[in-house]
């Protein structure tokens, strides 16, 4: 039989559902900090066999969504300062290179849709709507990601993402609520139009220093607890 003819198996889609439901819960805090996760009793709530759960929980590891000690507990991660300022780094750095790579690759399908999913994004903010926001905004990024054409960033980028969620959720209106990110979005559309790679990259890497100083201030003043 031609390799080409073979079915998928089922399994990763189903680790891809236990994964993406467990991540989405620990981001909004449906699932708190310390929360023990037992494979048995995810996979029985989820309807799931212990297999893709297990899978799931590996990524939410890799993640550090999730931490464990084998034999002792799987729980869920507690929100640490220095575990969010290094991924913070890490983000910035990646985000840097990818809108400088994507400057010079953006259509002007791709600049239409950067301007209406920023429009989006603003009627949201204006509407307090943390969901809808955040997705719009991810989506505004992805755009970026995906001009860039670099997977090896997207996947990382992907992998690194739910952290720095866990804390938008919590803080959405002292980091995402006013003006600032849409007036950002707007500056980088400008870069983009002009054609400015390097400076595109640099007013990138200037939005993620502040954001990360606002976080850090967050976390200092107790008003974003280490436990979340």
């Amino acid at each position: 039989m031609p390799l080409n003819s073979m079915k998928a198996v089922e399994r990763p889609k189903m680790s891809d559902a236990a994964y993406y439901r467990l991540r989405d819960a620990i981001v909004r805090g449906e699932l708190a900090p310390g929360e023990k996760l037992k494979d048995s009793d995810v996979a029985e709530l989820l309807g799931l066999s212990r297999t893709p759960v297990r899978e799931a929980m590996a990524r939410l590891i890799d993640s550090g969504l999730v931490e464990a000690k084998p034999g002792v507990y799987t729980k869920v991660a507690p929100l640490n300062q220095r575990d969010v300022a290094a991924n913070l780094a890490v983000l910035k750095a990646l985000d840097a290179v990818a809108v400088e790579a994507a400057v010079p690759r953006l259509t002007e399908r791709d600049m239409k849709s950067l301007r209406q999913t920023n429009r989006s994004f603003a009627t949201h903010v204006n509407k307090h709507d943390v969901d809808k926001a955040l997705a719009a905004d991810d989506a505004f990024h992805q755009i970026i990601i995906d001009a860039a054409g670099n997977p090896v960033i997207a996947r990382i980028i992907e992998q690194l993402h739910p952290q720095l969620h866990r804390v938008l959720y919590r803080k959405f209106g002292s980091l995402f609520g006013g003006a600032e990110t849409i007036e950002h979005h707007e500056a980088l559309i400008q870069k983009f139009e002009e054609g400015d790679s390097a400076g595109a990259a640099a007013l990138s890497s200037t939005h993620w220093s502040h954001l990360g100083s606002l976080i850090g201030e967050l976390f200092e003043s107790k008003e974003l607890s280490q436990e979340g």
